[in-house]
């Protein structure tokens, strides 16, 4: 084999030994900051990594899947479509308890126009 193919064949193999890095690396491990780089006066924020740390944390094996509804069971219960007795009352107004149809304001007069119409 010649010498000078050797640089080309280094350059071919050091991409694949940096993807067989990165999949040797535990899965548990996460980066512990985002690097950004900046090229020409232009920066580029590094998306992948940032999207990473504002995913959903993953449950730990031993973790009880059966406790992940006490978050539902402790939520208001407007909040969860049910009834709520001082939403109804602000709504019934002074009807509540005594009537199934909301309070509503007494109807104004109705009022005429102050200037008839011209006639022709």
């Amino acid at each position: 084999m010649r010498l000078s193919r050797l640089p080309l064949l280094l350059c071919l193999a050091l991409p694949a030994a940096a993807g067989a890095a990165d999949a040797a690396a535990p899965a548990g491990a996460a980066n512990p900051a985002c690097v950004d780089v900046e090229v020409g006066g232009y920066r580029a924020l590094s998306y992948n990594c940032l999207s990473e740390q504002m995913a959903p944390r993953q449950p730990a094996p031993h973790e009880n899947p059966a406790l992940a509804s006490e978050g539902i069971a402790t939520r208001p219960s407007n909040q969860l479509g049910l009834y709520n007795r001082s939403a109804v009352s602000n709504r019934m107004g002074s009807n509540f308890g005594k009537s199934v149809h909301p309070q509503r304001p007494p109807a104004g007069p109705q009022y005429s126009m102050p200037v008839p119409p011209r006639s022709r």
